[in-house]
């Protein structure tokens, strides 16, 4: 029977599963698709039970026919997310979001006052922001003291399957780093006088480093036996790194989906005020990362509004209205927009409409406002002082050419695309097939192909860059009132009274 490793993920929008074999090739994947919740304004939740049914079923279909021996598993999940449970584990509410959730803004506000900004960028890498999940364990202690009085651990997606696999506690170091300022960036450990003030009463979880095997499963679950290592997982960007092998310091990995996330990694420490320093996925590895709040859901509702056609049909119209999308500009901040721009109260916007641009036109403005993003986030980094020197694609989204390269025209930027791009559940399948000691994970997912910039695209993406820029500061008054318009009405619906 071969041996396999199994490695899951739980995303915004849906719980992938991939059983890799040992030699890097898929044997078999599935996915089950969900919806988030969004309470209020500025609230993003999800039922965690939703993640442990999605589990055992994908694990059900895809090794219950016992035709793989599972060797070890893997999981990630998206993140930095607040899962508060009691001792025994369970929920005392839904978990609270990415920075697509921007509930926390005066518990940043509060903390800011308390730390210091400055300080805490120096000790966790980056300033607080609705990325980060510390204000948001103290929003719950603020906002909702019944169920805080029943929390006594802190999980996030990865860590709590883990922990229903295992009964192990434990969460990756990675993942620790985003609860900012409870982690010190330099040490890799918590800041117990700080995380006491963000979350007292919680016990912290032990610390591992992602692929450490931290436990066993405690019983059968579908063709996968008791007693098969479990390692740490981490958050799904940077297990979408791990599967395509970009953490070598150096590497930019750009991940296309949901979201829009860069990942760039160093081997020191990494602070700024506009993008997120964070440990690595490996020990002596540093981060400092950028994420837009919308990518892939900007050209979803595109679809969804203009009478919901294939993705393929649209990337051929959208390919078909060529560089500049037929004079249209479009600031893709629909959820607010997270770096470099830090705004919550941001909202998209479409320039240059006219009677005669078609859906193609649309789909395309939305596939180069995304690559805009990347161009600003990228500048970001550089202003940092980070060295970029290597570019790998990542997601579902490089599947079709187009948007890797508009994207590699707007910056200047080849990029190498992996011949797997099955993202964050072959990463961690990679991990787990690592922690047995005896699997050649280098030889895993080699590149593909290379998109390389064409000369007359990026000259007149040059041209339309410093237009796109413009937008923001603009628009943003007028944006910010529409957005508090968008609050209070969504209020006196919830509330009628």
């Amino acid at each position: 029977m071969p041996r396999g490793f199994l490695g899951l993920d739980v995303g915004t929008s849906s719980t992938k599963a991939v059983v890799v074999l040992e030699d890097g090739s898929v044997a078999s994947s599935a996915t089950r698709e969900h919806r988030v919740r969004r309470p209020a304004p500025g609230h993003v939740e999800m039922d965690p039970s939703v993640w442990w049914e999605e589990l055992v079923s994908l694990v059900e279909e895809l090794t219950g026919d016992g035709a793989v021996d599972i060797a070890a598993v893997g999981v990630s999940g998206m993140g930095p997310c607040v899962v508060l449970t009691d001792e025994e584990g369970v929920p005392v509410r839904p978990a609270i979001l990415y920075g697509v959730d921007s509930r926390a803004t005066r518990q940043i506000e509060r903390l800011e006052g308390e730390l210091g900004r400055e300080e805490i960028r120096r000790r966790c890498g980056s300033v607080l922001s609705s990325q980060a999940a510390g204000p948001k364990i103290a929003w719950v202690g603020d906002e909702e003291p019944q169920a805080y009085a029943r929390a006594r651990r802190v999980f996030m997606p990865s860590s709590w399957l883990v922990h229903r696999l295992t009964g192990a506690y434990r969460m990756d170091r990675h993942s620790a780093s985003q609860c900012q300022p409870m982690l010190d960036l330099s040490t890799g450990e918590w800041h117990r006088p700080w995380a006491e003030l963000v979350a007292p009463g919680i016990e912290l979880p032990e610390l591992a480093w992602p692929g450490e095997v931290v436990g066993r499963t405690t019983s059968r679950v579908g063709g996968i036996e008791a007693g098969v290592p479990v390692v740490a997982g981490t958050i799904d960007a940077w297990a979408e790194a791990v599967s395509v092998g970009a953490q070598t310091p150096g590497d930019l990995m750009l991940m296309y989906g949901t979201t829009m996330f860069l990942i760039a990694t160093a081997d020191q420490p990494r602070t700024s005020e506009v993008l997120w320093g964070t440990v690595g996925a490996f020990p002596g590895t540093f981060n400092l990362a950028g994420g837009m709040a919308s990518s892939g859901s900007v050209t979803a509702w595109v679809r969804e509004l203009t009478g919901g056609a294939d993705f393929g049909t649209l990337l051929d119209e959208a390919e078909a209205s060529g560089v500049g999308a037929g004079g249209l500009l479009m600031l893709p901040y629909f959820d607010g927009e997270r770096t470099p721009v830090s705004d919550p109260r941001a909202r998209g916007l479409v320039v240059g409409l006219t009677l005669s641009h078609t859906r193609g036109d649309l789909y395309r403005a939305a596939l180069e406002a995304t690559a805009f993003g990347v161009r600003h986030n990228i500048e970001a980094l550089r202003a940092e002082g980070v060295e970029v020197r290597r570019v790998v694609a990542a997601g579902g989204g490089v599947q079709h050419p187009l948007w890797p390269q508009v994207v590699t025209d707007v910056t200047g930027l080849e990029q190498v695309i992996p011949e797997t791009t099955v993202g964050a559940s072959y990463g961690m399948a990679r991990l787990a097939a690592a922690s047995t000691g005896d699997v050649d994970v280098d030889r895993w997912n080699p590149p593909a192909r290379t998109t390389e910039p064409d000369p007359e695209s990026r000259r007149r993406y040059d041209d339309l860059y410093p237009m796109y820029r413009q937008l923001y500061p603009a628009t943003a008054e007028v944006a910010h009132a529409l957005a508090d318009l968008q609050h209070d009405l969504a209020t006196t619906r919830e509330d009628p009274s």
